[in-house]
């Protein structure tokens, strides 16, 4: 049956034709979307990083904890208003109350902020897939100076793989004043990553239920190669054994706590619309309750399981580190003490380091300025995320690997994937909505949804110049943040006092034939609005002592970060 009209009158320009919306072809397809959506480059980059920092398998307590406590609840209760009032964010909030209108274009506002930069991901991805088909990688040794005199002073003193992403992906400037205009190669890939978005979307619903079957499911066929590969490396157990060595101590830091709820609320893409825009296209009494339940608890799983894949590699790039280090150290005692070349080997490195010194202490004293302190640990403890795991860490690794050109194409064809599975789902977030307005319905999907990707495109091109990782930071960084959890905050505190939740309920019995338990009404009136106001205080603390905000520069000087 149809759903019934909302008491509140809505805005006229919202198409008030519900029954002619299309809809996907089968169950399946939406909850595909959902997967392709929510599981994107945060579960490979972000996640991994927040277990190493916050206790390995002990992090995975309070995130499992935040799931049910926030997470769930606030993604079943998107699912809920999309399929009930079957329209975009801004028709469905304005049908609850003409005055949430705002709501529904705050989350576009802010997917729009989000797609500008996201696909220039994207376009990184489809850039080291490209130069991935050569003899030799290109990030694997350094280039020659123009003088054919040897390796590029810059890169010999950074490492082959940070001199490819800085120089040569991204031929970045040394602060974000400093523009040396667009990066040709760059504004290509740019343009290619925004015509295959084009493409998975330009018939709206019918073309995106197609291709999510592939974004969706490709990314597990290839971190199970990863897996399977990756414990087969040498060091790889030493990774796999940091993440599952619980760090107990860690769960009496408030930051643990705090990083587990904000990565569960962005890892699920509450707040950007895109889950009220997917739920829209659903029949009226799809059980999107059980749909729900299934989508979160994969996308955490893949979460977990991507960290087992991630930390194989961190342990493989981790031991080669330390044994080259070891490798450093035992030459250089071979060649200060005169020993005979088969007397140190890697594994009692140690032992002679502590028997010279004993033996011949002054000598010795004089080599302590060019000893490395080579330690297993703390190249694990190095933690990495974001750009710098996918494209430096990751990078660095396959290297390494044997058949390493074909390990590349796997690995950034699993990224980019990921990146357009995520993308989908962010522009049907600002499309779905405004052609619920009719003065845009008027307009053909092709035309309107081909408009909207070339005005992304055109103000994206921003992000390819010499400067544009600057800008890219500074979105990713405080371009989303404020917004998404002031936005969920007032849709939660919306569906419960404005609404109501006895009203809510009845809506949800309407679809699905029976009422939500007393949990889902505990969390929506209680456990995640409290949860969602400390965290908007906590940022809003961290923000104004943080004082005014920085970015990293790359220093060419230094080649480093700083």
């Amino acid at each position: 049956s149809p759903p019934p009209k909302s008491d509140h009158v809505t805005i006229p320009v919202i198409l008030s034709a519900r029954n002619s919306r299309p809809n996907w072809d089968n169950p399946m397809q939406f909850v595909m979307a959902c997967v392709s959506y929510a599981v994107g480059l945060g579960n490979v980059w972000r996640f991994p990083y927040l277990c190493q920092m916050h206790g390995g398998g002990g992090f995975l307590i309070p995130y499992l904890l935040m799931l049910f406590l926030e997470g769930l609840p606030l993604f079943y209760l998107e699912l809920a208003i999309g399929q009930k009032m079957r329209l975009g964010s801004i028709g469905a909030w304005t049908a609850i109350s003409p005055y949430l209108g705002g709501l529904g274009l705050a989350s576009v506002v802010t997917s729009l902020y989000l797609c500008l930069y996201y696909n220039i991901i994207n376009a990184w991805s489809f850039w080291y897939l490209f130069h991935s088909f050569q003899s030799v990688l290109p990030w694997a040794d350094c280039p020659i100076n123009s003088n054919q005199t040897g390796p590029i002073e810059e890169c010999e003193r950074a490492t082959p793989t940070q001199y490819f992403f800085y120089r040569e992906t991204l031929d970045i400037s040394s602060s974000i004043e400093e523009n040396g205009g667009i990066h040709t190669g760059q504004a290509l890939c740019l343009m290619l990553a925004w015509m295959i978005t084009y493409l998975f979307i330009v018939r709206g619903v019918k073309s995106t239920g197609k291709v999510v079957y592939f974004t969706a499911t490709f990314p597990y066929v290839v971190l199970f190669i990863y897996l399977i590969r990756g414990v087969s490396l040498h060091g790889a157990i030493n990774g796999v054994k940091y993440m599952f060595t619980p760090k107990m101590e860690q769960l009496a830091n408030p930051t643990t706590w705090i990083n587990a709820a904000t990565q569960i609320f962005f890892s699920l893409g509450l707040g950007f619309g895109s889950l009220i825009a997917f739920a829209s296209y659903n029949q009226y009494n799809n059980n999107f309750e059980r749909q729900a339940i299934v989508v979160a608890l994969i996308n955490s799983g893949t979460s977990i399981f991507a960290s087992c894949v991630t930390f194989a590699i961190y342990g493989f790039k981790a031991t080669v580190n330390y044994e080259n280090c070891l490798e450093r150290t035992r030459l250089l005692l071979l060649n200060t003490f005169n020993l005979a070349e088969d007397s140190i080997t890697i594994d009692n490195t140690f032992e002679w380091i502590e028997k010279l010194n004993t033996t011949y202490p002054q000598q010795f004293a004089q080599l302590t300025h060019k000893l490395e302190n080579c330690d297993l640990e703390s190249e694990l403890d190095t933690a990495v995320e974001g750009t710098g795991l996918a494209f430096i860490v990751y990078s660095e690794a396959i290297k390494n690997m044997p058949l390493s050109q074909l390990w590349s194409v796997l690995y950034f064809i699993m990224l980019l994937l990921l990146g357009m599975g995520s993308m989908l789902g962010n522009v049907t977030a600002i499309i779905t909505p405004l052609r619920d307005f009719k003065v845009i319905s008027r307009m053909s999907n092709e035309l309107f949804n081909g408009l909207v990707c070339l005005f992304c495109l055109l103000l994206g091109l921003g992000f390819t110049t010499t400067s544009g990782n600057y800008w890219f930071t500074m979105f990713n960084d405080y371009g989303a943040t404020f917004s998404l959890l002031f936005i969920v905050l007032i849709e939660v505190i919306t569906v419960s006092y404005i609404y109501g939740i006895k009203r809510f309920e009845k809506d949800i019995e309407d679809m699905l034939g029976h009422r939500p338990n007393w949990y889902w009404k505990i969390m929506w009136a209680g456990t995640s609005p409290l949860l969602l106001i400390a965290l908007f205080i906590f940022y809003i603390i961290n923000y104004i002592q943080g004082g005014t905000p920085t970015y990293q520069a790359w220093n060419k000087e230094l080649v480093s970060l700083d």
